[in-house]
Formats: structure tokens, sequence, C-alpha cells
């Protein structure tokens, strides 16, 4: 089953780009992803596809209208779509939830741009998503991280044993990692990933990742 990914923004090419690249663009190739953006002022009200307006109230900014979202909608939802909001007041997007939506089959993302959103496009969504406590001038890069932690997911993307020890998978943080040289500037690789003894590496590996989550992510730690 190929997943879709409709993403709506004002600036779709900001998309288009990294999207085309690497690993996205492999695992498009391949067939188990399709991904298409749109124009959020295709959807645009009037001669000049206004999409904004000055808040009710007063106050610094233009509000992106709810009129061109929901048309937007209408026209690419479909019964087994999930509508996603990204924006700051969302849930803190998680390698949970980016698993869950790599078993969904069709995906509508949309990118607010301005000071934000009338009040009435939450009521539209299935879901509210935000990548962390900061601002940014548009939903643009979110859906990019959205997509791709979603994407690399999906059976066949990558090696599957690539997903399954790294940071988040199992609520840690991905153990040391180590390459050649065996001594670089005075540093040597821990003997244990030399010994040939499967099972003490894998004991270590678990160890460390148990370690840097409690000393670099309590909050982590905190939720087991």
């Amino acid at each position: 089953m190929t997943l879709e990914i409709e993403v709506v923004s004002l600036f779709p090419a900001m998309l288009d780009g990294p999207l085309a690249e690497s690993i996205p663009g492999r695992i498009q190739e391949h067939g188990l992803v399709s991904i298409r953006t749109h124009d959020l002022r295709e959807w645009g009200l009037g001669r000049h596809r206004s999409v904004d307006d000055a808040p009710y109230g007063g106050g610094a900014g233009m509000i992106l209208r709810p009129e061109p979202v929901a048309a937007a909608l209408d026209a690419l939802r479909r019964p087994e779509s999930m509508a996603i909001l990204l924006d700051p007041v969302g849930e803190v997007f998680r390698q949970a939830r980016a698993a869950d939506l790599a078993t969904r089959s069709h995906l509508i993302l949309v990118c607010p741009r301005y000071e934000g959103v009338d009040e009435r496009i939450r009521s539209l969504v299935d879901l509210e998503l935000s990548i962390g406590d900061y601002v940014l001038t548009g939903g643009e890069l979110p859906a990019l991280v959205v997509i791709d932690a979603v994407i690399r997911l999906l059976p066949g993307a990558i090696e599957e044993a690539s997903t399954l020890e790294e940071s988040f998978s199992d609520g840690l943080l991905e153990y040391p990692q180590y390459t050649r040289p065996a001594v670089f500037r005075g540093m040597d690789v821990p003997s244990i990933l030399t010994s040939g003894d499967h099972g003490a590496v894998a004991r270590w590996r678990r160890a460390q990742a148990e370690e840097r989550t409690r000393t670099r992510r309590p909050d982590l730690a905190a939720d087991d």
C-alpha cells in the first residue's frame, strides 16, 4: 500500500526541493509514498485569491481565514484521510505519533502562515501537531519534519534494523556509536565493542542508552 500525503501551503516550493533529495526522494521513487503539494491560493477568495484578513479585536499581523482551508480540505479529503494542522499549540510530535501516522493511508498537512489561524479552522482537522516550543514563520518546515519522520518508517523504506535501536524507538536515546579509526586523538573505541561478545555488547549498549537518557533527557526517563 502506498501512503499518500497532501501538503497545503502558500509556499509549496519550500517543500518540493527537500522532498526530492536523499532518502525521501528514493522512497518516492520506490512507490512507497506519494507526496503532492498544493498552493492554498488555489482556494483563495476573490480576484486576488485572498487567504488572510486582519484579526477581530485588533492586533498585529494577519490571520489565516477559514474558508480557503475548508475548501482545500473539502477537495482533498476522503473517508480514510487524517487532516493535520501544523501549529505551535498542537500535540508535541514524537516518535510514537510518527509510527502511528506511518500506518495511515492518506494524510493532509495544512501549513499555516502569518500570525496564526482563525480558531474555527481547528474544528476542520483531526489532529494538531507542534514540532517544539518555538515559533517559525510557517508550517512548511514542521511539515517536512513530520513527513521525513513518517516515511522512513514505512515498510521497505530503509533497512528495518536501522529503526529498531535508534533514539526514541523504545523511549531511550540511542547508545554511543563508533567506527574507524580505533584511536582518534587519544580517544579509544570501548574495548567491549571489539571483543566479539555479542551478548556483552548488547548489554553495554542498553546500559549506555539508559544512562544517556537519564543524564541528557531526564524527561524521557521520567516517562518510563
